[in-house]
């Protein structure tokens, strides 16, 4: 059929399924714009500016869709970089967020697991803590780092017996490491204050 020549039905049902994808308030407008399109011939273009129609909450953009074999993806460090920049201002539970979605693009990166379990840490999800140092470790091995923060997590728990073995491994690798020397000098003050005299 040539343009000019389809029927006021048939224009009516190509301009109903178009107004479809769009929200309720804009469905009667755009069925309207669209069957006059049709039926003065109106050759189409691709553009992402929608014209606003009165009663809209603004000019409307109309994606362009992908077909799924074009989609590529880019790595981002995004994620990882907010992950540690919350991690440092104090807001654990939006960095575990961060770090998850960190290890989720990137499922090899050592450095991401090691802070989602340091979140982990912060807020005492210690079993989850522990998955995230496992996941590292198989990645980089016990690194003096890794046993430094697993160090840090036990005394989190109140295991101190254990911290202490961790931080003494990490000082065995790493001697002059001022983390781990500070973490051992906390570590001794907490015996000391948890010690008691026997009454």
């Amino acid at each position: 059929m040539t343009p000019g020549t389809t029927s006021p039905r048939a224009l009516r049902s190509i301009a109903t399924e178009y107004a479809g994808c769009m929200a309720p308030g804009m469905q009667r407008a755009r069925v309207v714009m669209v069957a006059c399109a049709l039926a003065l011939g109106v050759a189409g273009c691709e553009t992402n500016a929608v014209l606003p129609v009165a009663g809209d909450a603004g000019p409307a953009v109309t994606p362009t869709v992908e077909e799924p074999a074009d989609v590529k993806y880019f790595r981002s460090d995004e994620p990882l970089r907010l992950a540690m920049e919350h991690f440092n201002r104090g807001h654990y539970g939006i960095a575990e967020r961060y770090f998850r979605d960190a290890v989720e693009k990137a499922p090899r990166d050592a450095t991401a697991w090691v802070g989602l379990a340091a979140s982990y840490d912060r807020i005492a999800r210690f079993d989850l803590a522990d998955r995230a140092y496992r996941s590292a470790i198989k990645l980089v091995g016990e690194t003096t780092e890794i046993l430094n923060n697993e160090g840090y997590s036990y005394m989190l728990r109140g295991d101190l017996v254990a911290a202490r073995k961790k931080f003494l491994k990490a000082y065995e690798r790493e001697p002059n490491n001022p983390t781990v020397l500070n973490n051992l000098r906390l570590l001794n003050s907490s015996y000391k204050v948890i010690q008691r005299v026997p009454e």
